[in-house]
């Protein structure tokens, strides 16, 4: 169909999770429960670390700025979830849309970067224990921190552009919970060939070049572990990239099975389980993760309060 004989739509439907008005409630507590935790939980690490001076190390800058991630990527979808579960009618405008899917795809894309970054600075925690303070610099920490943004930001620039641009011929109704590339090309009523190669330059991009890059650096990290002779150092090694791993593991994970298998065997509910599992669940989990794995974090939450207890005598 050629594009100047169809038309766009100045503002989609969303199908959402269920039809169903108390289920829509009990989604719209669960869903809102796990939002004020992922706000609470990701604010405390921030304020955590600003308050104690024995957590201004590499590691947690880069945590930082994961906290920081987690909580605008949520904030990109969840609150306009919650306010359709309350909806009779669920809308969203053309613009809406497109700012939705941009700001999603740029801090989902900056998150899978910045926990490469996060394996690098692991491998040489580990690797140059001696040298760590001076290899990772407050200007090659700065640099590091900035890649993920800047790349999320240009994958997301990219992709939204050619999503909002595919016209659906008077179709406005999304399959989804929220505006998101797969729906959109879905709707499309023109050949999406285009938008196929995007999302699959996507993916090598933010995924799959990210994951090559932490298996690398937990290979190394790995063979440096074997080469420790004492046994308390390998556990406190292991213990250093315990929550770095699990929180990878459970990223990279859903993401490489999603959007790495053929688009065919893709479906509309699987795609509303991904964009839930890390617009709600991940952002909630990497914080308790930090903080229930990591004994720094822990003696650090234990300095805050006995500080703040003695300030009040």
């Amino acid at each position: 169909m050629r594009r100047d004989n169809v038309t766009w739509v100045s503002e989609f439907v969303l199908m959402g999770l269920s039809d169903d008005r108390q289920t829509q409630a009990g989604l719209f507590v669960l869903f809102g429960a796990t939002y004020l935790l992922t706000l609470l939980g990701n604010g405390l690490i921030l304020l955590l670390i600003a308050l104690d001076t024995q957590l201004h190390l590499p590691m947690y800058f880069f945590l930082c700025h994961l906290a920081v991630v987690d909580i605008c990527y949520t904030s990109s979808g969840v609150p306009q979830m919650l306010a359709h579960f309350l909806l009779q009618k669920k809308t969203i405008s053309f613009t809406q849309c497109g700012a939705q899917l941009f700001f999603s795809l740029a801090f989902g894309g900056t998150e899978f970067v910045l926990l490469a970054v996060m394996a690098y600075d692991r491998y040489v925690a580990i690797r140059e224990p001696l040298r760590y303070m001076a290899v990772m610099s407050p200007s090659l920490c700065v640099a590091l921190a900035g890649v993920p943004w800047l790349v999320g930001l240009a994958n997301s620039s990219v992709e939204t552009a050619v999503s909002m641009h595919l016209p659906t011929c008077g179709h406005n109704v999304l399959n989804h919970v929220a505006c998101e590339t797969m729906a959109l090309v879905r709707l499309a009523c023109v050949d999406v060939t285009l938008n196929q190669v995007v999302i699959v330059a996507s993916s090598v991009v933010v995924l799959l070049l990210p994951c090559c890059l932490v298996s690398l650096s937990y290979v190394h990290i790995v063979a440096s572990i074997m080469k420790m002779r004492s046994i308390q150092g390998c556990r406190k090694a292991f213990e250093t990239c315990a929550s770095h791993l699990t929180v990878v593991s459970m990223s990279y994970g859903m993401a490489l099975f999603t959007y790495l298998q053929p688009r065919s065997g893709a479906s509309a509910e699987w795609d509303k389980a991904v964009v839930i599992f890390y617009e709600v669940v991940t952002p909630v989990l990497n914080p308790l993760i930090y903080s229930l794995q990591n004994k720094d974090v822990k003696a650090a939450v234990n300095r805050v309060l006995k500080r703040s207890s003695e300030s009040k005598r």
